[in-house]
């Protein structure tokens, strides 16, 4: 070996028991039943919207590498478009995982070098200010591109973030003008208050959003994807966002949290089946049998008011367990619900199995999922936390292993 050649070690094994399996065929199914569901409220001549699969922040929590390609696989049935990232890096290890669909690179953070590693992996950006146009007509002359590079066009109809302002449109238009290697292919947005119920603010975005695709029209463009639904709009919104007789018809859904088995609100619930895809176990490493009076963990915050039985557990909140459900959120042991004692630690955690005397060490606890007739989600562990189901999956620590159930 040579003093420039890095060692390679092989892959560590995985001795602590606190693991992630995901349920891809569950994944599948949430993918197929999104488009069903706009699928079926179709109406008119046109097509049906197609479906944007929303895997970034590493799927939501759940493993980019594992979940893309289960989705992939069932592109047909889903009717699947193109992959959504938030970064190039993100498309990057999709395209080295064997994606092979179009992947929309949602974020609009690029810089010159990552708008090159975009058009030679052919990652669609969306665009909205006049350097990303210039940026991405040289790195389309560099590559030597025959054909004129796609772009989506980024409206910010009311969220706040990022996207032309609809006064800005005209101006920004005109400059696209200039750079004729680059084909304005879509149009998007995004929704501040799709998830609540009968929202004035979601119903203006909608007409903002269809001024802001006349104008792109009226100045000469055909873009084939027109898309603003994500999951809330998707699931409650159906029939607005599907294809026909719409003030305009949109060709794609982007369909994020309900990939991964959650509604994002309680009124999107029943609108299709979605089932959690996410489970999160680890086991008993210690058991204790304490006496009425003993404390427990840092700052002492739970006492014991009975002879009890504590269960140690390897996962804390260097794992992504939120600090936040100490004392009182439930775990799964043997089927049934034990409170978490005590603060969490940042490895460790402890639980209450008093009430299951037959509690052993290295026995299945399952923080977040199913055991039995048993079942923790993440909007549960949300509410008790004062967060949304959003942050508990994507906060799972990249040192939990993932794996296909």
């Amino acid at each position: 070996m040579s003093a420039t050649t890095p060692p390679v070690y092989p892959a560590p094994r995985l001795h602590r028991p606190t693991r992630v399996e995901i349920d891809l065929a569950a994944l599948q199914r949430n993918a197929v039943a999104c488009h069903r569901l706009v699928s079926g409220a179709a109406t008119g001549e046109g097509a049906p919207p197609r479906t944007l699969v929303v895997v970034k922040a590493d799927a939501y929590g759940h493993g980019a590498t594992l979940v893309a390609p289960a989705l992939q696989a069932v592109a047909e049935e889903a009717d699947i478009a193109f992959f959504g990232v938030a970064l190039i890096e993100e498309g990057l290890e999709l395209r080295a995982a064997g994606i092979a669909l179009p992947i929309l690179v949602l974020g609009g953070a690029f810089g010159q070098e990552g708008l090159v590693d975009a058009v030679r992996e052919e990652l669609t950006p969306v665009v909205f200010r006049p350097e990303h146009l210039r940026d991405l007509s040289l790195a389309a002359a560099a590559a030597g591109l025959e054909e004129p590079f796609p772009v989506h066009l980024k409206i910010d109809t009311g969220m706040g973030r990022i996207g032309l302002l609809p006064e800005e449109l005209p101006a920004f238009l005109d400059h696209f003008a200039d750079h004729p290697r680059l084909l304005l292919d879509g149009v998007l947005s995004h929704f501040a208050n799709a998830d609540l119920a009968d929202d004035e603010e979601t119903e203006a975005q909608f007409e903002r959003f269809a001024r802001a695709v006349d104008a792109v029209r009226e100045a000469g463009h055909r873009p084939r994807w027109i898309h603003l639904a994500n999951s809330a709009a998707t699931l409650t919104r159906t029939a607005r966002v599907a294809a026909g007789g719409q003030r305009v018809s949109h060709t794609l859904i982007r369909p994020g949290l309900a990939l991964y088995g959650y509604p994002p609100s309680d009124q999107a619930r029943s609108a299709a089946k979605l089932e959690p895809v996410l489970r999160w176990s680890t086991r008993i490493s210690h058991l204790k049998r304490v006496g009425s009076g003993f404390k427990v963990s840092y700052g002492q915050t739970w006492t014991s008011r009975r002879e009890s039985l504590i269960a140690t557990l390897p996962v804390g909140y260097a794992d992504g367990y939120d600090r936040r459900n100490s004392n009182g959120a439930p775990v799964l042991v043997h089927g049934q619900r034990c409170p978490v004692i005590g603060r969490v630690c940042m490895d460790l955690m402890m639980i209450d199995v008093t009430d299951v005397p037959e509690a052993a060490v290295g026995d299945e606890v399952v923080l977040l999922g199913a055991q039995g007739e048993g079942f923790i989600g993440a909007d549960e562990l949300a509410e008790r936390a004062g967060t949304i189901s959003y942050e508990v999956l994507c906060g799972v620590g990249p040192r939990v292993p993932r794996g296909a159930k």
